[in-house]
């Protein structure tokens, strides 16, 4: 068994999203100071790095952190590439065998250098997400920090997956991740009343 982290390191060079909270950690209390103990504050963003959306980011009326169910971020995952796309949409995923999968990786190879925030990624296409329910999927992950167009108000793929109980996984890392079965463990913090959460997101070979 060999375990992949296909999270995002979080520190001061982490991209968020513009105008959004950055990631910073520091030290209040200090050895080096004269504490007993070296104890760290985070400031942060819920939706920095690898990070998953509870429905309640995009819908008041949406489950948050706390209410979703865990089994959704643990098990059998399937990872599978489609580059070279602005948009993923059926006729892009139907050719793929993605049968008996519940979770679904897709490695766009869009975001090239996660030093800087992308100008552009591939997106999913709203009508996308039927088609996914159809097929079971109950968890999408992308390589990418929106499963939407990074210049999108209506947010309509999230809606979509939404509305057909797809749960979403973003700016997960997969530059080396080959297409393939694995098991996923990507679980977010039991934080209360969240509208999404950083999570440490790992794949397990099986």
């Amino acid at each position: 068994m060999k375990i992949i982290d296909i999270s995002q390191p979080l520190s001061r060079t982490t991209q968020e999203w513009p105008k959004d909270t950055p990631f910073e950690y520091e030290l209040p209390w200090s050895i080096e100071k004269a504490s007993t103990v070296n104890v760290g504050k985070i400031t942060t963003s819920t939706h920095i790095g690898t990070h998953i959306d509870a429905p309640y980011h995009f819908d008041n009326n949406g489950k948050k952190v706390h209410e979703l169910d865990l089994d959704l971020y643990v098990g059998k995952a399937r990872v599978i590439k489609v580059s070279g796309k602005k948009e993923i949409g059926i006729e892009d995923i139907k050719g793929i065998d993605i049968s008996g999968v519940k979770r679904l990786l897709i490695r766009t190879n869009s975001w090239k250098d996660r030093s800087k925030f992308p100008n552009s990624i591939t997106s999913l296409k709203p009508e996308l997400a039927s088609f996914l329910s159809e097929k079971g999927i109950q968890l999408i992950g992308v390589d990418t920090p929106s499963v939407d167009q990074l210049d999108s108000k209506d947010l309509q793929a999230h809606h979509h997956l939404h509305r057909h109980g797809i749960y979403i996984l973003e700016g997960i890392v997969l530059d080396d991740v080959e297409p393939g079965d694995y098991e996923l463990i990507a679980l977010p913090l039991r934080i209360e009343g969240a509208d999404g959460s950083p999570v440490r997101a790992v794949l397990k070979t099986i």
